[in-house]
């Protein structure tokens, strides 16, 4: 099963790509409509909201008064809080019990508008976020929505800023043109990223990738950024640290376009326990390997004399099935030679730039590291 998060904020086409995505094969798990329906007469969910703001929020009939509510909710931020308390617990329960019913080889689109303030966007394997500028996004509002400007204002004003969604997404979906452009946007992601992300999932396999060195990419960093935050909520606690590791979390070093993290476990032990886990989050378990190369180069610091041991160099990796993000985690023990050299080597050509036009890197660099390592007192923050 696929997880894909989906959201954007209010009038930039969210609910286009949704219904394509529907159309396409996938099921759709909307917020907003749970979110009605949890709020529906004589449901918990409106006694809350009822006690929580008044009964002026309600209809002759019972039913929710939408628009007072709104009037009232959004007018500041602890009214706003409150509502948002009442509303995304019960939101979130009717959304996992939509998804526990769903096939294994579902892909699941979960339509989410609060995605980014709710701090969802860890929680999937991939996120996409549909964006407009603000002032087509005002002017859609009030002509298909029979908004007034300053409720518009006021709904796009209370969500998260274009700079928050841009943190969480993987893909950013520009609808600054017609719907049919989006539509168009929305089936080449799905038939190019989406299904073969999800077919690789089913099959137990990673992405193919046959990547090259390319110039260094600013946007790195900020992939990883995501990636981090993916795996820290994957792992929770079994994790020690999640680190951005390899050539590409050097600035400015070319490189093959992969993403290289490490996850840090007390013991493989550990490791082993996240196959599920990484699985759920898009990443496939490869056989049991070794950091061969590095293992019969020794440091010159004296604690360290023990890394001839090839036990001491086994880790645990698993590669992404997303073809549109090249991924390698490396699941290794908290103190082994594998672990410690990933960091000092990011380290180390960060703060040696001449090192970084040398080629390939290779047991002589390993010892050169240590040695550097020696000297500065380096050790891992």
């Amino acid at each position: 099963m696929l997880r894909i998060g989906l959201s954007g904020g209010i009038g930039a086409g969210k609910s286009t790509v949704s219904a394509t995505f529907c159309e396409l094969g996938g099921i759709v798990v909307d917020g907003d409509v749970i979110a009605r329906e949890v709020v529906e007469p004589g449901t918990e969910g409106l006694a809350k909201l009822v006690e929580a703001f008044g009964e002026q929020i309600l209809q002759p009939d019972g039913a929710l008064n939408r628009p007072a509510l709104a009037a009232i909710a959004f007018s500041d931020d602890e009214k706003r809080a409150t509502l948002n308390g009442i509303v995304h617990p019960l939101v979130g329960k009717r959304r996992a019990e939509l998804i526990a019913g769903a096939d294994e080889d579902a892909v699941i689109v979960e339509d989410i508008p609060l995605l980014v303030e709710s701090q969802m966007a860890p929680m999937f394997p991939l996120v996409v976020i549909v964006h407009a500028d603000e002032e087509l996004r005002v002017r859609r509002l009030i002509e298909h929505r029979n908004f007034t400007e300053e409720d518009a204002r006021a709904r796009i004003a209370a969500q998260a800023t274009e700079q928050q969604r841009r943190a969480v997404a993987d893909v950013w979906l520009d609808n600054s043109g017609s719907a049919e452009d989006l539509v168009g946007k929305a089936q080449a992601l799905w038939h190019n990223r989406i299904q073969p992300f999800a077919r690789n999932l089913e099959a137990g396999r990673p992405a193919e990738a046959r990547p090259e060195v390319v110039p260094s990419d600013p946007d790195w960093a900020a992939q990883a950024e995501r990636i981090l935050a993916r795996l820290r909520t994957t792992c929770g606690h079994r994790a020690k640290r999640v680190d951005h590791v390899g050539s590409t979390a050097v600035p400015g070093l070319d490189a093959k376009n992969v993403i290289d993290v490490q996850v840090t476990v007390d013991s493989l032990d550990v490791a082993d326990e996240l196959v599920e886990a990484m699985l759920a989050a898009g990443y496939v378990g490869t056989a049991i390997t070794e950091d061969v190369g590095k293992r019969d180069a020794r440091s010159s610091v004296a604690e360290f004399d023990h890394r001839d041991d090839s036990a001491l160099w086994q880790k645990r990796l698993f590669c992404s099935a997303d073809p549109g993000r090249p991924t390698n985690v490396h699941v290794r023990v908290d103190g082994w030679p594998g672990q410690q050299f990933a960091l000092l080597f990011v380290d180390w050509l960060t703060a040696n730039p001449a090192v970084r036009q040398e080629e390939p890197w290779s047991a002589d660099a390993y010892r050169r590291a240590w040695e550097w390592a020696d000297a500065t007192g380096w050790s891992q923050a």
